[in-house]
């Protein structure tokens, strides 16, 4: 999976979260989840989960705390991934 795809993937988990739509149309990797977008933090829950069945992996609690921007879930799913 390129880094183009990655992201469209991300951008369809995390649009029923968003908070902020400007933000969401200009959504980058260094984007942050709860600061840019608006999300909070039990719906960052929700995303870590969607994020765990959309590529059948299991991010574990200290992973999570790395999952704050764009760039952060890339590599995290980069890695679980590439750990496969």
């Amino acid at each position: 999976m390129n880094k183009t795809e990655l992201i469209d993937s991300l951008k369809e988990i995390i649009k029923p979260y968003i908070q902020d739509e400007a933000a969401f149309q200009n959504l980058t990797e260094d984007t942050k989840f709860i600061d840019d977008l608006k999300i909070n933090s039990a719906n960052l829950v929700d995303i870590v989960l969607d994020v765990e069945d959309k590529f059948d992996i299991h991010i574990e609690d200290d992973a999570m705390e790395n999952m704050l921007t764009v760039k952060g879930a890339m590599d995290i799913i980069t890695d679980k991934i590439g750990a496969k």
